[in-house]
This record gives C-alpha cells, sequence and structure tokens, in this order.
C-alpha cells in the first residue's frame, strides 16, 4: 500500500521539514505520479511568484499619505 501524499505534505518537503524517509517515499511518489508532480511545480511556482511581490508602498503611495498628512496640518508624522 503506497502512501497518499497530500498538499501539506508537499509543503513539508518544500520546506525541508520531512525525515530523510520521508522525503524518499515522496519522492518516489513524484517520480510516479504525475498529478502529484503537477502540485509540486504549481507550489514551487508560486512560492517564486510570492518571493516577487513588492512589499514597500509605491512612491505614488507614499506621496499622496505626505499630501494627505500636509493638508491635515500632520507633516510631521
Amino acid at each position: 500500500m503506497t502512501k497518499q501524499f497530500t498538499p501539506n505534505d508537499l509543503i513539508r518537503y518544500i520546506y525541508q521539514e520531512m525525515s530523510e524517509v520521508e522525503q524518499d517515499l515522496l519522492m518516489q511518489a513524484l517520480h510516479s505520479d504525475e498529478s502529484l508532480m503537477q502540485d509540486y511545480v504549481e507550489m514551487l511556482s508560486t512560492i517564486e511568484q510570492m518571493d516577487q511581490i513588492q512589499l514597500q508602498p509605491s512612491d505614488k503611495v507614499v506621496q499622496s499619505i505626505k499630501a494627505m498628512a500636509q493638508s491635515t496640518g500632520l507633516q510631521k508624522v
């Protein structure tokens, strides 16, 4: 009987939170289960895209906040 791997298992694998035995079993499953491999590749792609997200406000947003603060007399925020 083969273990059915879940999306949580894939995340644990990606972030290296599995034992070596679990990693080996998952690697075997990835090689034999095309659907599981596709889910794995999609997760890697999503993580890569998330790493590229800009976490700072744009200059336009900063300027808008400064203009609003100035118009309300709160320019020294």
